[in-house]
């Protein structure tokens, strides 16, 4: 048998069921022939999956527990359905192991799926059924490698407009945050009062072509009024320099 996930829904399911009330500890009564026997949680798990194992006690238990769990009210604070779900927690361990050991997957998904099919099969099984709590741990089996496949076919993929957003990041903390989609202008030498000291000009490299990509540049970075010819200079003389960067970026 394998050690229970502390963070797991059977331990939690264990810890419920153990905070009982001081001097009212939950116990099962059942009828076996003409004996009514009063049986502790452990007392019945034991019935169930111990060495001496009586399949007619066996039959009686999970009977009785599924009965009284169904009685419960919906939404009550019982321990009825507890008592099932625990009961039924041994019956999965093996088939737990061999799909923790063949696939990857995490322990607390498939505790979880198991609980979920023990309660479901719980509320539309009959109590009469034969082989009752064999047919709820076959559900819950059932239910765990349906799981674990799905997840197999599971394609782990990042988070692309997350990771986008924290590259993008350029303001530092305690900075107003601007918006991305405007510009600023850092032209050397700074401009005077009749405005800039000579004519603005992109360049590009020389084996492409300039003029529409350099005109698109320009109108993005709302400039068609500045620019006075998207085409290189070559014979001019250079007199300063202009710095285009996102809007808030450092500089």
């Amino acid at each position: 048998m394998i050690r229970t996930d502390p963070a797991g829904a059977f331990s939690l399911i264990e810890g419920a069921l153990r905070r009982e009330p001081v001097g009212a500890p939950l116990l099962l009564v059942v009828s076996v022939g003409h004996r009514s026997l009063r049986l502790s949680p452990e007392e019945c798990r034991d019935a169930l999956y111990g060495p001496l194992r009586d399949e007619g006690l066996r039959a009686v238990i999970w009977r009785q527990a599924v009965a009284e769990a169904r009685q419960e009210p919906p939404g009550g604070a019982g321990t009825g359905r507890l008592l099932v779900v625990w009961l039924a927690i041994p019956g999965l361990y093996r088939n737990l192991r061999r799909i923790l050991c063949q696939l990857r997957v995490e322990r607390a998904d498939l505790e979880a799926e198991a609980v979920l099919a023990v309660l479901a099969a719980l509320d539309t099984t009959h109590p009469d059924s034969p082989d009752l709590g064999g047919h709820m741990i076959k559900e819950a089996v059932n239910r765990m490698w349906s799981y674990a496949g799905r997840v197999r076919r599971e394609v782990p993929v990042v988070d692309v407009a997350g990771l986008a957003d924290a590259r993008c990041v350029t303001a530092r903390r305690g900075e107003p945050q601007q918006p991305t989609d405007e510009w600023e202008l850092h032209p050397t030498p700074p401009p005077r009062r009749d405005g800039l000291s000579a004519t603005l000009r992109f360049t590009d490299s020389r084996t492409r072509r300039e003029g529409e990509r350099i005109g698109a540049l320009a109108h993005c970075a709302g400039l068609p009024d500045l620019v006075f010819r998207a085409r290189r200079h070559e014979d001019s003389e250079l007199v300063g320099t202009l710095a285009l960067s996102p809007l808030g970026a450092r500089r």
